[in-house]
């Protein structure tokens, strides 16, 4: 973990746009560090990031131009409230940025939510951990 899934109506963006902020994303979670000691929040081996399009959808009043995207950060529990705000912190700014033209020229609604999760539950198989060691 983390893996931070984003949902975007398909009048927001084309692939060529995404690919860089999904880029931007993954780096910005690569870079968080623990206010104690600057100790790596979240391993490399764990971060994903992917866009999903949304081709059917209805934003506020339902005029064609207005658009969504909203993004859910999945991390495992433990983590501090204040590494939750500054990764949140750090994510949000990047998507506004991102998006800070489409903001000016039509209805956008950009949204971000961390989930906490507990191990039980889970199943993962996963030898990136070990590659990235390597």
């Amino acid at each position: 973990m983390p893996h931070l899934t984003l949902e975007y109506s398909a009048n927001l963006a084309d692939d060529a746009r995404l690919g860089p902020l999904c880029k931007a994303l993954a780096h910005s979670l690569d870079g968080q560090r623990d206010s104690d000691g600057g100790a790596r929040v979240f391993p490399t081996g764990g971060i994903r990031v992917r866009a999903i399009r949304c081709e059917h959808y209805c934003v506020a009043d339902g005029r064609p131009d207005n658009a969504f995207l909203h993004a859910n950060l999945k991390i495992g529990a433990g983590r501090s409230e204040a590494v939750r705000r500054a990764t949140g912190d750090a994510l949000f700014e990047i998507i506004k940025q991102h998006f800070a033209a489409d903001y000016e020229q039509h209805g956008l609604a950009l949204s971000l939510e961390i989930n906490e999760f507990g191990e039980a539950g889970t199943w993962k198989h996963n030898n990136l951990h070990a590659r990235l060691k390597a």
